[in-house]
C-alpha cells in the first residue's frame, strides 16, 4: 500500500478569509466534484505567494461561485488573491492507482485544464 496524491486544485485563487470561523477551507462544490474532494476531507494547502504549507478540512461552497475561502487559524496564513494548491491523498494498493484528478485553475477559479 502506498500513500499517493488523489486530488489537486492547482493555482486556486483565495477569494476570501475569515479568522472568526471555526476552521476549514470552503471550496466551490463544482470544483470539489471535478477533483473528487469530499466535505470534511483532510487537505494539504501550499501557498505559492508565501511558501506556507498547512492542513485543514474541506467544506462545501456554493456551486459555480468560484469560492476558495480559508477560515479560522488558516486564514492567518493566506491573503486574498494568493494562489494556492489544494491537495488530498489516499492509500492505494499497488496496481490500483491510476493517478490524481488535477484541475488547473485561472485567477477566477475556473478550470482551464484537467489532467
Amino acid at each position: 500500500m502506498r500513500f499517493m496524491l488523489k486530488s489537486k486544485l492547482h493555482m486556486a485563487c483565495v477569494t476570501d478569509k475569515n479568522i472568526n470561523y471555526e476552521g476549514s477551507i470552503e471550496i466551490d462544490e463544482e470544483l470539489m466534484n471535478i477533483v473528487d474532494l469530499k466535505e470534511n476531507e483532510l487537505v494539504l494547502i501550499a501557498d505559492l505567494n508565501n511558501g506556507q504549507r498547512f492542513e485543514t478540512y474541506v467544506i462545501k461552497g456554493k456551486p459555480g461561485s468560484g469560492t476558495i475561502s480559508l477560515n479560522g487559524a488558516a486564514a492567518r496564513l493566506v491573503e486574498k488573491g494568493d494562489r494556492i494548491i489544494v491537495m488530498s491523498f489516499g492509500i492505494f494498493n499497488d496496481g490500483e492507482y491510476s493517478g490524481p484528478k488535477v484541475a488547473i485553475l485561472n485567477e477566477k477559479n475556473q478550470v482551464i485544464h484537467l489532467k
